[in-house]
């Protein structure tokens, strides 16, 4: 099973690719998908993380996606910046018919953690234990990708 994790961002996306045979889960490939204001307008820029991730798709041929769920209170153009990028994150997957669970950070942390409450240091430490990394993925994003498919495949385990 090969489960694709989604950090969704407007300048950054995170993500991270792993792979589970026999019970042994490794990562794949980790990293971010940018975008910058000097990329273009909002159309060349969404059009950037869409190929991004149909790189990672047509690369990888992830059976699951996971992406993070938004929660957003005070910039609403960061808001819907990031609603943008996270459709045509999701056309991505859909035009791939690859199923898409959406996670809550909480639901994310207690996964990975055994704690809703641990902080992103903690997350990191155990994302590298689980993976037997050598160091904590960076950036932040990645390792928020491979948080993210890591809770996927945790959820996805206890439904076989």
């Amino acid at each position: 099973m090969t489960i694709l994790g989604i950090d969704p961002g407007y300048a950054t996306v995170g993500y991270g690719v792993i792979r589970e045979e026999q019970r042994r889960t490794e990562a794949m490939e980790w990293g971010c998908v940018y975008t910058k204001k000097d990329d273009g307008d909002a159309s060349i820029r969404l059009g950037m993380i869409y190929k991004g991730i149909i790189r990672l798709i047509e690369e990888f041929s992830p059976s699951g996606m996971s992406i993070e769920k938004l929660f957003f209170a005070r910039n609403t153009t960061s808001a819907l910046q990031v609603s943008e990028a996270r459709g045509v994150i999701l056309l991505a997957a859909v035009h791939h018919t690859i199923p898409i669970i959406e996670y809550t950070p909480n639901q994310v942390k207690l996964a990975i953690t055994g704690s809703g409450s641990a902080d992103k240091r903690q997350v990191q430490e155990m994302i590298t234990r689980l993976l037997r990394l050598p160091e904590i993925p960076r950036p932040d994003d990645a390792a928020d990708g491979l948080a993210l498919a890591l809770c996927h495949l945790n959820f996805t385990r206890g439904r076989r």
